[in-house]
């Protein structure tokens, strides 16, 4: 039986996920609970029915349509979705005239992929190539090889955006098939890493060694500024200071905080961490991080005035 996946996007023409104009596939799943999470949609593993309130017309053909009468209209317009007997058939969204219902995911193959991908094949001549993100890539561990593992059959570039929360031997088992690797060190402090996340740091920060100590594919270490979390010099130099003593060489990129990620909340109905969105930082406050990862002892720093994070 082929290998399948669950993804929530594929994103052409990238050109901030990697070298060149990439093809982005994002991963459903994340073991990790970020707070701040930029695409909370992928932290569930599992499918979910998104509503586009502003899309819907109110002809409550879903309504109808819903074999576990899951669905039903509300007096100010629009309609709600009973979540605890929505079974995910899904048939709602095949008759919304205005696609105001739609799964925010597939169950796809490798081969599915790989075809895809392949129609961007003219982009990639001038060093460009398929990034993996997510959601963790590593949650779906069996997937993500087999894809890697066929992309590579294709000589396609590929690179992966990662938390590397993962098993050891799993990260060592994809190496071979990757050409570029981005991680996240989000807080060095245990105790605070867990409290921002939901997991400890101790295996990640392991993996990072083994990333940092090993020959391999390119990587870049990459720290989210997120305010009230991750966005403190003393973070900043502290994370610098650890990754700069494995290797004094290492490239290390800061991202801008991104306050696009806010309106993703309502659809996956949860509550964002901030009462009031933040603005990302001026070029004066990021040029402050940028000396506290030199007083750490970073020489390599990646400074792209435009790039925000957006996916971990």
């Amino acid at each position: 039986m082929e290998q399948e996946g669950r993804i929530f996007d594929i994103r052409r023409f990238s050109v901030h996920d990697g070298d060149g104009i990439r093809t982005t596939v994002f991963f459903k799943g994340c073991p990790l609970r970020c707070r701040w999470c930029q695409n909370p949609e992928g932290i569930s593993p599992d499918a979910h029915l998104f509503y586009f309130k502003n899309k819907c017309i109110g002809c409550f053909t879903c309504v109808s349509a819903c074999p576990e009468h899951a669905i039903s209209p509300v007096d100010e317009g629009g309609i709600k979705i009973d979540r605890t007997h929505c079974n995910l058939c899904m048939r709602c969204t095949d008759v919304c005239p205005a696609r105001a219902l739609a799964p925010d995911s597939e169950l796809v193959t490798v081969r599915e992929v790989v075809e895809r991908i392949k129609a961007d094949l003219p982009f990639f001549r001038y060093g460009g190539g398929v990034t993996i993100s997510g959601g963790e890539p590593f949650s779906q561990f069996q997937f993500l090889r087999a894809l890697l593992q066929a992309l590579k059959k294709e000589e396609i570039h590929t690179t992966i955006e990662t938390s590397l929360f993962t098993a050891p031997s799993r990260l060592q088992a994809v190496l071979p098939y990757l050409d570029m690797v981005f991680a996240d060190v989000k807080v060095l402090n245990r105790e605070t890493h867990r409290k921002a996340t939901g997991v400890d740091n101790n295996g990640i920060l392991e993996n990072i060694r083994t990333l940092l100590t090993q020959a391999g594919p390119e990587r870049i270490i990459r720290t989210p500024l997120i305010p009230a979390f991750t966005a403190t010099e003393q973070n900043i130099e502290d994370i610098a200071r650890f990754i700069s003593g494995i290797d004094p060489e290492v490239r290390y990129e800061l991202l801008n905080y991104n306050p696009l990620a806010r309106g993703k909340y309502d659809l996956v109905e949860q509550k964002f961490c901030f009462a009031e969105n933040p603005r990302p930082y001026t070029k004066a406050q990021m040029e402050r991080f940028y000396e506290a990862a030199r007083r750490g002892g970073v020489k390599n720093l990646v400074v792209d005035s435009v790039k925000t994070q957006h996916s971990f």
